[in-house]
């Protein structure tokens, strides 16, 4: 039975495992495209890739609701934990974690991170990506927010991910010529792209990255669903 993934706009992304469990990777839930209608049910476990408002999102309000397990970069985790949220892991890149089922491991992105706390803004450690190997041993890759690096290579080599979660939009992510690049170190099977069309400076589009990606002779498919449709995986 293949896992549910539904893109909820931005960056926010719900994977279904095959035995009902939730997690959701970067919860913004009220970005511009977020699926009329759609609300969370179930959750199990949150991973944040980094401290931006358009990230962290609604992570304090699902934590009260649901109290599920949270695992972001250290300085982030400290900072929940200071505001009462429970279930809290800490991680840094290159560490290890397990969580419904799955394995987590923490990787690199290149970035920025900032928390706004009230009229504060407090340093959020660095940002980062997260595999996730999922019960039946494939594994998937969310880059959060990041230009394209060539160590992406090594995530290749050391995790062979074959769902990669990319972001395409520009100004402050990789746009779609990168992605492309993205794509040919990962060699992920199928793309999903993210961070794009939120709002009218993320100009890069499932469209041009499809272009680029077959141009440059990869096989990878470069999906496209509307904000709310889930995809089997």
């Amino acid at each position: 039975m293949p896992l549910k993934i539904t893109w909820l706009g931005h960056s926010a992304v719900q994977i279904e495992l095959e035995d009902g469990q939730v997690l959701l990777i970067d919860p913004w839930l009220e970005n511009p495209k977020h699926p009329e209608g759609h609300s969370i049910q179930r959750l199990d476990a949150i991973l944040l890739t980094h401290a931006h408002g358009d990230h962290l999102g609604q992570t304090l309000e699902l934590a009260s609701r649901f109290k599920p397990k949270i695992f972001a970069i250290y300085e982030l985790a400290v900072w929940l934990g200071s505001k009462g949220v429970e279930n809290v892991t800490g991680m840094n890149k290159g560490g290890w974690a397990e969580v419904c089922g799955c394995g987590l491991k923490m990787t690199h992105a290149q970035h920025s991170s900032m928390i706004q706390d009230g009229d504060q803004m407090i340093y959020g450690g660095e940002p980062a990506g997260f595999v996730v190997k999922v019960p039946d041993g494939r594994s998937l890759y969310h880059a959060g927010d990041t230009n394209v690096f060539s160590d992406m290579s090594l995530i290749r080599r050391l995790y062979a991910p074959e769902l990669a979660m990319l972001p395409i939009g520009d100004l402050f992510t990789m746009d779609p010529r990168e992605a492309a690049v993205a794509c040919e170190f990962l060699q992920p099977k199928k793309v999903l792209p993210l961070h794009w069309g939120t709002f009218p400076p993320l100009t890069g589009t499932p469209g041009k990255l499809r272009e680029l990606v077959q141009a440059g002779g990869l096989t990878t498919e470069v999906l496209e669903p509307a904000p709310g449709e889930t995809f089997e995986w």
